[in-house]
């Protein structure tokens, strides 16, 4: 993946880091110091599930997102850079407790999940406690729009995945609905992410705009590679449980392209065995996702989403924030080539 936390953090591993984020260590450290120093805000009795949640680490996509957007070129760290991408941070990780139980995830980073750890019915007052100190460090900015801003794209993240989880199993597969859920559950964080940076930088107001939109087709891009790391990946790669949003009856977009290169009879046969619930029928299900021609279908769809990004970045070439973010684009497209048929 685009790279974990703690090699982020290992100031030896800089050398090894592909750009951009080889660009952010220091970002990346101050972030971890001040997520980690706000635990003494959260009630004392919590303090150890908190930091559990917290020291999960991850790739950062989104705090680097907020940096890259409003990069400067003297490269420095400014605290409301950091503040900005600890809220991002936090409210992506509360959106990552409450999915884990939705999913019945055990397994998230390479370890045990939230829920796993402490029960369901913690785990869903964890990620509200985190979800709510994400507001309130965004209201100690000056201006409300930051705060506004955010509880918006909260409020669409959660709204995205009450539309997947309100999806009866047995209707049809929809893409339209499909790109309407991702469009709310992952690119309007990728998108807050960029806006809000390049906002609080102080960029013109065609930037903020244009890096808006590309971190939209960006967390588009990134969801439907993610859902081709489920079939395509491997757990000790990418960290997580793989095939439970097909287990749980969630279709993402390898299941859309085998559905649309499949006969009708088949599409239906497949149909129906996922609406059944069953276990085998779901394994025979993942068994056919898992072919070459799935891979490179979906590869071609992720590969026009990043192009679609990029081409929102064009007319600011030259600005070392624009190009900072082009490169992301770019190491998303090489983790891309780098799944294979399991």
């Amino acid at each position: 993946m685009l790279a974990d936390s703690k090699a982020t953090r290992d100031n030896s591993a800089a050398a090894t880091l592909p750009r951009p984020l080889s660009l952010l260590q220091e970002h990346f450290a101050s972030l971890d110091r001040f997520l980690l120093g706000r635990l003494p805000s959260f009630e004392e009795e919590i303090r150890t599930q908190v930091a559990y949640c917290l020291e999960s680490g991850g790739k950062r996509i989104r705090p680097a997102l907020t940096f890259l957007s409003g990069w400067r070129s003297d490269h420095a760290v400014t605290e409301d850079a950091v503040r900005l991408a600890a809220v991002i941070e936090l409210v992506h990780l509360a959106t990552l407790v409450h999915d884990d139980i939705m999913d019945d995830a055990s397994i998230r980073r390479s370890r045990s999940t939230a829920a796993q750890k402490f029960g369901p019915a913690t785990a869903v007052l964890l990620g509200d406690a985190l979800f709510a100190h994400a507001v309130e460090l965004a209201a100690a900015f000056p201006t409300p729009d930051i705060c506004r801003r955010v509880a918006q794209a909260t409020r669409k993240v959660c709204s995205g995945e009450i539309i997947q989880s309100l999806r009866p199993r047995e209707t049809a597969p929809d893409r339209g609905t499909y790109l309407r859920i991702i469009e709310l559950k992952t690119a309007e964080l990728f998108a807050v992410s960029c806006e809000l940076g390049a906002s609080v930088a102080g960029q013109s107001a065609a930037f903020v705009d244009a890096v808006a939109r590309f971190g939209r087709d960006l967390g588009i891009a990134y969801q439907m590679y993610d859902d081709l790391a489920d079939f395509f990946g491997t757990e000790d790669r990418i960290g997580k449980t793989l095939g439970t949003d097909l287990a749980t009856g969630k279709p993402t977009l390898p299941l859309f392209i085998l559905l649309e290169c499949s006969e009708p009879d088949r599409a239906a046969a497949i149909h129906q065995a996922l609406a059944s619930g069953d276990a085998d029928a779901t394994r025979e299900v993942l068994a056919s996702l898992r072919r070459p021609e799935i891979l490179a279908n979906g590869n071609a769809e992720v590969l026009r989403r990043i192009e679609a990004a990029r081409d929102l970045l064009r007319p600011f070439n030259g600005d070392p924030a624009a190009t900072h973010l082009a490169d992301l684009a770019d190491l998303l497209e090489a983790q891309l080539a780098r799944l294979g048929p399991g």
